[in-house]
């Protein structure tokens, strides 16, 4: 098998609906901060003692968490008060909050400019609410306001492109946003799929792997915008993450609950590994090869090690 379950780690009850969200790793620490949006915190894990260290509260709708690795900064998107957060990865965290549009959801960090980009659900009956907005982390400010052809899904940073990616569920497409110039789309990838969802990236080979709800994975010339290699999924995926020491790409599907394994190399499904129904979301330790997966009918986070 390429996951092997190493164990599990408990983490609080739900206190109301909503599940876990996505979450982000500290390389450094091994630490895990996962977004608990039923009881609007992040909570941390010590991924290589497999235990849970405490939860970070006031974070209303948390659905996102991203670590900026150079600076040891985590950043939240609060769904239910339109803010980011703001925390040290390390120490006792004080939060500061940013305002930015309609319901954020997905983030992607800028570190040279040092500047977030902040996707947003948005509200149909807002009107103009489908948007990325642009945060300037140095000066905790808003900078840029983006309109977006609909609502977005996630997002990742692509340093060699000097862009942003952005998945846009309907209009199905990528977005892309120049880094230099970040108050506007810079040009769209059409996606061939309902909802594309989750979304990574293969700095080395320049492609991007984006998995839609219309249960198909395709992989995409970061650089084009031309769909190289398609492949279908089990059910309706959520989040992704790409292991660039295996080449394998692991794709969270919570309904039936698994997480299906890709050989890049050719996109050919490689392993499938049973979670539990609603285990949508994980989260992946490149420094570890660990990949963690959240269990929001357990209250757990399942641990499995990419083993060859």
């Amino acid at each position: 098998m390429a996951l092997r379950h190493r164990g599990y780690v408990d983490l609080p009850s739900h206190r109301s609906a909503g599940g876990f969200d996505h979450a982000a790793v500290h390389g450094r620490t091994g630490r895990v901060y996962l977004a608990h949006t039923a009881n609007d915190a992040v909570d941390v894990i010590d991924g290589r003692g497999q235990r849970y260290i405490a939860s970070i509260p006031d974070l209303p709708g948390v659905a996102g968490a991203l670590v900026d690795e150079a600076r040891e900064l985590v950043f939240t998107s609060n769904r239910a008060e339109d803010t980011v957060g703001i925390f040290a990865a390390t120490g006792a965290p004080m939060v500061t909050k940013v305002p930015v549009g309609t319901k954020p959801n997905g983030l992607a960090h800028d570190p040279v400019r040092h500047r977030l980009l902040v996707a947003h659900v948005g509200d149909p009956a807002v009107k103009d609410s489908f948007t990325v907005a642009i945060v300037d982390i140095a000066t905790r400010e808003r900078v840029a306001e983006v309109p977006v052809a609909g609502r977005t899904r996630w997002t990742v940073f692509d340093a060699a492109g000097d862009c942003f990616h952005v998945n846009i569920a309907d209009p199905p497409q990528i977005a892309v946003i120049d880094a230099r110039d970040p108050g506007r789309v810079a040009r769209v990838v059409p996606v061939p799929s309902a909802g594309p969802h989750g979304l990574d990236l293969d700095v080395a080979r320049r492609r991007l792997y984006c998995a839609c709800d219309g249960q198909q994975l395709f992989e995409v010339d970061a650089d084009s915008g031309e769909i190289t290699v398609a492949a279908p999924l089990a059910g309706v995926p959520d989040v992704v993450f790409f292991n660039a020491a295996s080449r394998r790409l692991y794709v969270a599907i919570g309904d039936p609950g698994v997480i299906e394994v890709f050989d890049t190399s050719k996109l050919e499904r490689r392993d499938v590994i049973s979670t539990e129904r609603g285990a949508h979301t994980l989260a992946f330790d490149a420094g570890s090869n660990l990949v963690y997966a959240f269990l929001p009918a357990t209250h757990r986070a399942a641990v499995y090690v990419d083993s060859d």
